[in-house]
């Protein structure tokens, strides 16, 4: 554990979803495997849809509507209904179609195996101070084990933009009374998790379970408060 700022008194401690608390790009990987594969079943007018095309398809809504980014899950649906009208579905086909297709994507984007280590960790930290999940992503935390942790969820789109805008952070904290330099926010991105949590007045914890070096890392914007290794480190807090 390296401390690089002095840790003020904490009232709450707020995390970030995906490669924080499991690791999730074998996850993604199969969801996106297991999304395409519906949606080329869905339709025989989709059988040769590739990732490619959907890729551009929501690099287009992208261009359409920049917003649109704030909500991954609006963004993914949209970009599937898009595909679906534009291989002669209907409308109202296209949004049954969209509707189906991320009822399977939900199922899989939350088959996530969590660690034990971080079961541990949270139910140790939880006995101590309100646990909050804040997340750019999609992943249902109650749906791999990890709801029960938390006080509340916030995911952007439905509360507020992506971090590292500041509004989820502000949410956390107003919802919660609490004055946003008690909020330590531990993540694993050192834009959207260490930097959107500083710049808006937060404490923020950042977790290198990768051995990159902080001075010389291309996203280093500004330093945490404290940087770990493992999440389990955070016990020490206790």
């Amino acid at each position: 554990m390296y401390f690089y700022r002095p840790l003020h008194s904490l009232s709450v401690i707020s995390f970030d979803l995906d490669d924080t608390l499991y690791d999730n790009r074998p996850v993604i990987a199969r969801t996106e495997r297991e999304s395409l594969d519906f949606i080329q079943r869905y339709h025989p007018a989709l059988r040769e849809l590739r990732v490619e095309d959907l890729q551009h398809l929501r690099a287009e809504l992208g261009e359409q509507d920049p917003e649109i980014c704030h909500d991954v899950t609006e963004w993914r649906w949209q970009s599937v209904r898009l595909a679906l009208t534009r291989r002669g579905l209907s409308r109202t086909e296209a949004e049954d179609g969209a509707d189906a297709a991320m009822e399977n994507f939900a199922r899989w984007r939350s088959c996530i195996t969590v660690p034990q280590e971080t079961h541990d960790t949270l139910s140790a930290l939880a006995q101590r101070w309100p646990l909050v999940a804040i997340t750019n992503g999609n992943a249902n935390p109650d749906v791999c084990g990890l709801g029960g942790y938390f006080a509340f969820t916030l995911r952007a789109g439905p509360h507020g933009r992506a971090k590292p805008w500041r509004d989820m952070y502000h949410a956390a904290a107003d919802r919660l009374g609490i004055p946003l330099r008690g909020l330590l926010h531990v993540g694993d991105d050192l834009i959207t998790d260490v930097a959107g949590a500083l710049r808006c007045g937060a404490q923020s914890c950042w977790i290198n379970d990768r051995e990159r070096d902080l001075l010389s890392a291309p996203d280093s914007r500004l330093l945490p408060h404290l940087e770990i290794s493992r999440l389990a480190s955070l016990t020490a807090l206790l």
